[in-house]
């Protein structure tokens, strides 16, 4: 009976990896609800209950105004501030000239979408449909690229490299390499970038900061903070180079983000990880072997490559030190 069971088990392991992953997947979307509810339900009654206040104390002093009439004037200014436009007035800055386009189209094609800022017209609505739908595909293709590029310059030559010199360990070194780049990229597109971003938007904390780069980067875009967008925070004749620094950093930190990621996917043991929830493989028996064919000969090239060059630099360490030697008897 039990040899039975465990043979049940080994035969459907994959299918019930997977349904343990569904069930821990469902178990995380309902911990992470519970606790946004618990800590943010509160806050939000306390601040109706001060809006509520604030609202009664206005009417107050204002016998004059009606509350039909107060009610009319702040639906049309919430509607105005969902399409980007403020009734403030210390609001005066275009939403739409040339650079707040530049960082409407890139936060668009990278799906961060911050949601402060959105076509008004119905012509550039139906233009951002049809700039997306052609945009987001070529963009996820142009980040694929260039990752992969950056990939064989700062995970793979490095690795093979060290492997191939000095024998350490792949897999191992593969690991400290991953955690060293996330290190790195913690720091660079993070901690310090929040540091500036806490300096140049006064009314925001070093959390908020944070907040916002980890938000933005991850393509998340809340849209509740936007640098650039608090009022009277950056001075007017550096507002265009202020916008166009953020979109160069949203997309350089949206690389290197994807970097990062992909050295860390590329781990062995987190390939050996995730299989465990794939569907095995019923391929017929000749396209695996091509599969595992084409993989070798991909890797053996690479090998072959760092090979020779290490071959190279033998031979010329010891043609050097022949020469050395012969002018030495001489």
């Amino acid at each position: 009976m039990y040899r039975q069971c465990a043979s049940l088990v080994e035969r459907h392991r994959s299918e019930l990896s997977f349904a343990l992953l569904l069930s821990g997947y469902a178990l995380y979307l309902i911990l992470g609800a519970w606790v946004f509810s618990a800590v943010e339900l509160p806050y939000e009654q306390r601040l109706r209950e001060q809006l509520e206040t604030a609202r009664q104390k206005f009417l107050w002093d204002n016998a004059c105004v009606s509350d039909e009439r107060l009610e009319e004037l702040l639906i049309r200014a919430l509607h105005a501030n969902n399409y980007g436009v403020s009734v403030l007035g210390n609001a005066s800055e275009n939403n739409w000239d040339f650079i707040s386009s530049l960082f409407f189209t890139s936060t668009v094609l990278t799906t961060t979408g911050y949601g402060h800022t959105v076509p008004l017209s119905d012509g550039g609505k139906a233009f951002c449909v049809f700039y997306s739908l052609l945009g987001i595909p070529v963009t996820l293709l142009f980040l694929s690229a260039l990752v992969q590029r950056i990939m064989v310059l700062v995970t793979r030559r490095p690795v093979a490299y060290l492997h191939l010199r000095w024998g350490v360990s792949k897999p191992k070194f593969a690991a400290v390499h991953a955690a060293c780049l996330s290190v790195v990229a913690a720091l660079l597109l993070f901690l310090l970038p929040a540091v500036v971003f806490c300096r140049l938007e006064p009314l925001w904390s070093y959390l908020e900061s944070l907040y916002f780069c980890f938000i933005s980067l991850t393509t998340i875009g809340l849209g509740d903070y936007v640098p650039g967008e608090t009022h009277n925070t950056v001075p007017n004749s550096h507002r265009t180079l202020y916008k166009l620094a953020i979109t160069l950093y949203l997309l350089l930190g949206l690389v290197c983000l994807l970097v990062v990621v992909e050295t860390c996917c590329e781990l062995p043991q987190l390939k050996s990880f995730r299989r465990r929830f794939y569907r095995e493989n019923n391929a017929p028996e000749s396209e695996t072997r091509d599969q595992e064919e084409f993989s070798s000969t991909e890797h053996d090239q690479m090998t072959d490559h760092l090979t020779d060059q290490l071959t190279f630099s033998s031979v010329s360490a010891q043609a050097a030190s022949l020469r050395q030697d012969n002018t030495t008897w001489q």
